[in-house]
């Protein structure tokens, strides 16, 4: 009893609720803990019967003849008037065994079915299952605004493997709850549900109960035809956004779910890209973490609108032909005393050993993957954004820190595997079990951000590689900023930086990313890296957009990017909008769409992203004059396109390019076009190609070659060849 009151008995359940007495077989008990009644009693079948006060802070025992029946307690508050309540006690267990038996062996791919807050229907009596999982706990109890936040009101009962549950009945929907765990050393700490599906707003931490959310879906279509394409032969042009900055209301009020549904999706829809991949919005506590460190894996960030708004807004993307990927974290967590951090006074899911369980340079925690429980929950995770939400991929932050057990650590900091090497054998195993499972979603993408030279990152699993679909080329985004920073008179000495991408393009399914790590932090902007006055400035990210968008491999663009921020990124104010007042920041932005329309029109940009095949240098050797071209080829090679990149501030007039056939060939994008903000340099009208051989190739034919820009050429043999995207004032 004094255990009870205290609030530290491990079996609740074998003393609260109803019991035979063992001295009376015609005769059964019951008791229960109420802290806030004066007086109690029991009811049923029409019977009242008075409870026995036996301990003064409430523990109440009724002996009641018969047998057993379906009772209900009524109560006498200290204050106020008289009210009828459930026994929780009286309920039965609700897990199936089977259900703790998958979580217990890691293979529970949708273990936020069983665990959290799920509002069911008990007995005939609505209320709320409540289960978490904390092993090393002395007790658990479930706190909120339904029991005023008493800890010892309401403790779990204990299943095997180390979960608890408990049914609460006449919980409603909306409540604030969290976990109290009371470690085995006495100490206790409230613990947001690890499995919520909805958050109060931060700086609030309180879990809400909500159950699954529901949406009524119209996306259909897309995600019939989703399941049937296949990405790697698709375009992919992807728009990253911080949703907290991308735009902002009165007094600085970011937008919610709704909002963004009708400004975000047809912003991103008339700029031609095919994909937004939004920072994490997973909840997180603070906002300068961008989302990357997250506390509820389950639930959508509150601060933009409840779950259903977020449904929302992926089906109006879905609706508008925009895919949404997110960024999903499985690297690291927080250590927030309300979050995963030693969450039953153990490490639980992280390791114990700092040299295995610490992040120092992040101040985070790295989670177990060799734990079964731990898989678990973060497959299930995944499964639950792509099935629950119809996201159409995930792109997993930081891998590299994942696979390596020495990852930004010194000799002596860090534990080798079991066969002495430091590669984490664990976390490669759980990546490779992550992406089967996501594969098995029809059409979904797993993209990696991964830095090192690790081998095989898109390399299916059977064959022994991790299973991504698509890796980012960070050795392309550094070799090119690094290029593009020298002013233009230098270039020729480092030329290596604009051709070296092309020797291991082909090695793994590569997307290449401008993302927000490339313009915050004292980085600048992509328009704050380049030399020059302005005009050389906008012409110089023109030509930077226009080779990567020629480049084999998809696209990732970061939001500001687009109009030209001088500005690097700031998470706490919105773009700025207001730079479209002006030409060249119009121009750039007009480019952008022209790009991305020519890549979705011409599949010589898209169909063989991942194989020698689809490119051709035609000169690399131009040293001197820091000028390239190569050729881009579709499945039909003879529907090909050229590209010749000029990155000097001089025009090159006449330049001769060796080309594959003879006759007219057509200027599709420039980017140096008056519409874009250049000079418009340019080449009207049809080239036609001569019969003088030049870089290996019978036929040539002559250019102007505009300064700091890229032209893109085509055969004009059709009729009906494409117009050109520049718009109504291009050449």
């Amino acid at each position: 009893m004094e255990a009870i009151v205290q609030g530290r008995h491990r079996d609740p359940f074998r003393i609260l609720g109803p019991h035979q007495v063992s001295t009376d077989p015609l005769s059964w008990q019951v008791r229960a803990f109420l802290p806030e009644a004066s007086q109690a009693w029991v009811v049923f079948n029409g019977a009242e019967i008075a409870m026995e006060k036996q301990h003064p802070a409430g523990f109440f025992v009724a002996t009641l003849p018969g047998a057993r029946q379906i009772y209900r307690l009524r109560l006498a508050p200290h204050h106020g008037a008289i009210y009828e309540i459930e026994d929780a006690y009286r309920f039965p267990p609700l897990l199936s065994d089977y259900e703790i038996h998958l979580h217990g062996e890691g293979t529970h791919y949708e273990a936020w079915r069983m665990m959290g807050a799920h509002p069911i229907i008990c007995e005939g009596v609505p209320g709320v299952r409540f289960a978490v999982w904390a092993p090393n706990a002395l007790t658990v109890s479930v706190a909120g605004d339904f029991n005023s936040w008493d800890v010892r009101r309401h403790p779990m009962r204990l299943r095997n493997g180390g979960i608890w549950e408990i049914f609460l009945p006449h919980v409603e929907r909306g409540s604030a709850y969290k976990f109290a765990v009371t470690w085995t050393n006495g100490y206790q700490q409230l613990k947001a549900d690890p499995y919520a599906f909805r958050t109060e707003a931060p700086p609030k931490q309180a879990s809400i109960v909500a159950g699954l959310p529901q949406y009524d879906w119209q996306d259909q279509a897309w995600m019939q035809q989703r399941g049937q394409k296949d990405w790697l032969r698709q375009p992919v042009s992807i728009y990253e956004v911080h949703l907290e900055s991308w735009m902002r209301r009165e007094l600085g009020r970011p937008l919610t779910y709704r909002e963004l549904a009708h400004t975000l999706v047809p912003y991103a829809k008339d700029l031609g890209f095919t994909h937004l991949e939004l920072l994490p919005i997973l909840e997180h506590p603070y906002s300068g973490s961008w989302g990357y460190q997250v506390t509820g894996y389950f639930a959508p960030t509150a601060r933009f609108g409840p779950p259903e708004d977020f449904m929302y807004f992926v089906d109006h993307c879905h609706r508008a032909g925009l895919g949404v990927i997110l960024d999903w974290v499985p690297a690291h967590f927080p250590r927030d005393a309300h979050g995963l951090a030693r969450f039953d006074g153990t490490a639980l899911y992280e390791h114990e050993d700092p040299r295995q369980g610490e992040h120092r340079d992040w101040g985070t925690l790295i989670f177990n993957y060799g734990r079964h429980e731990v898989r678990t929950f973060l497959l299930s995770s995944a499964l639950f954004w792509l099935r629950h939400f119809h996201l159409d991929g995930l792109r997993v932050d930081a891998v590299a820190s994942m696979l390596y057990l020495d990852y930004s650590r010194q000799p002596g900091e860090w534990i080798p595997n079991r066969f002495g090497g430091r590669e984490n054998l664990e976390a490669i195993a759980f990546l490779q079990r992550f992406n089967e499972l996501v594969h098995k979603e029809p059409g979904a993408l797993s993209i990696a951000e991964e830095s090192t030279a690790f081998p095989g990152v898109c390399r299916p699993v059977y064959l022994g590689g991790l299973g991504f679909t698509m890796k980012w080329n960070m050795g392309w985004m550094h070799d090119m900023l690094t290029y593009f920073r020298f002013d233009p008179i230098y270039r020729k000495f480092h030329h290596g930086l604009i051709t070296f991408s092309l020797l291991y393009a082909f090695s793994e399914n590569f997307l290449l990313p401008i993302s927000h790590d490339e313009v915050v932090h004292m980085k600048g902007s992509l328009i704050g890296k380049m030399p020059g006055d302005e005009w050389q400035r906008f012409a110089n990210v023109r030509a930077f957009l226009s080779y990567m968008w020629g480049h084999p491999g998809k696209k990732l663009l970061f939001m500001g990017q687009e109009i030209g921020q001088y500005e690097e990124w700031n998470e706490r104010a919105q773009i700025r909008w207001d730079l479209l007042g002006f030409e060249y920041h119009r121009g750039l932005q007009a480019m952008v769409r022209s790009l991305n329309r020519l890549y979705q029109s011409e599949p010589a940009l898209y169909e063989i992203d991942f194989h020698h095949e689809g490119f051709e240098w035609i000169d690399f050797h131009d040293v001197d004059h820091s000028v390239i071209s190569f050729l881009r080829f579709p499945k039909n090679r003879s529907n090909f396109l050229i590209f010749v990149c000029n990155f000097t501030p001089v025009v090159r007039q006449p330049y001769r390019i060796g080309v594959p056939e003879a006759g007219p060939y057509r200027e599709v994008l420039n980017s140096d076009w008056a519409s874009f903000g250049g000079s418009n340099v340019s080449n009207r009208g049809l080239i036609e190609a001569e019969p003088l051989e030049w870089h290996g190739r019978p036929y040539s034919i002559e250019l102007t070659l505009p300064p700091l820009a890229v032209t893109v050429l085509k055969p004009a043999r059709e009729a009906s060849h494409p117009q050109t995207m520049g718009g109504s004032d291009a050449p």
